[in-house]
């Protein structure tokens, strides 16, 4: 897709913070126009670096009036977009946004909601909980966050605030193994804090085993982002344990 074509049909936002979390993640924090999406929906995004070619990138705010964007961006296998976003996004670079889409959304009925996020896919799922804390009565939430490694849980101190300061937010973080790898991370050592879960808050195993292992979910509903591989699982071990499939949405 064209610059052009995205100019003429979105937003323009310019770069105030990048903010490099990992070796292959950041977030990039964004002020513009305007732009008409809903908490969960995600945005194609034009970056300067790669201006021919569009993303999908969910942002991490609800919709602000005074045009705040967040995105939390990691680096994929031969991805050339995800990766310069990554690492030479500089503040004051315009970004286009466009073409807002998306079916994530939580009933004003609903009681309770379970919210299963893989990696990055915690973004959009982030935006709804922040969403939802405008609202007078907000659902019961239980948020499983999941990564590979404990350091992994790139937004693990943001998670523990919340947890904290919203008695309806339960956060259960998971981890496929519970120590980190060996090899070194200068940007997870940089931004090192002494907030968050501790060892013993970490639950092992991939998120469809530990999500799945509590049994059918079936007054709740059921929200899933991240990795393709990820949501299948997940959306299979949820059904194979009794979760209505009409309750799971995707993102």
């Amino acid at each position: 897709m064209s610059a052009d074509v995205e100019q003429d049909q979105g937003w323009l936002a310019t770069v105030v913070q990048h903010h490099r979390l990992r070796q292959d993640l950041a977030v990039i924090r964004l002020e513009g126009e305007f732009v008409p999406f809903t908490a969960g929906q995600s945005v194609s995004v034009v970056v300067p670096q790669m201006p021919a070619v569009s993303r999908r990138l969910s942002p991490a705010l609800p919709p602000s009036l005074d045009g705040k964007l967040e995105f939390h961006v990691r680096t994929v296998p031969a991805g050339w977009v995800s990766g310069s976003i990554v690492a030479d996004t500089a503040p004051g670079d315009q970004w286009q946004i466009s073409a807002p889409t998306g079916r994530l959304n939580i009933d004003d009925s609903t009681e309770e909601v379970i919210m299963v996020a893989g990696g990055t896919g915690l973004a959009p799922l982030r935006a709804m909980l922040l969403e939802l804390t405008r609202k007078p009565n907000p659902p019961l939430v239980f948020l499983f966050v999941g990564a590979r490694h404990p350091r992994d849980l790139y937004a693990s101190d943001m998670l523990w605030i919340l947890a904290q300061q919203l008695d309806w937010l339960t956060v259960i973080p998971v981890v496929e193994q519970v120590e980190d790898p060996e090899w070194h991370d200068e940007w997870h050592e940089r931004t090192r804090v002494d907030i968050g879960f501790d060892e013993d808050d970490l639950i092992q195993g991939t998120l469809a085993e530990v999500v799945s292992s509590y049994g059918g979910y079936t007054s709740h509903q059921v929200l899933i982002c991240g990795s393709p591989a990820m949501v299948r699982a997940t959306v299979r071990a949820l059904v194979d344990t009794g979760t209505p499939a009409g309750s799971i949405q995707v993102g």
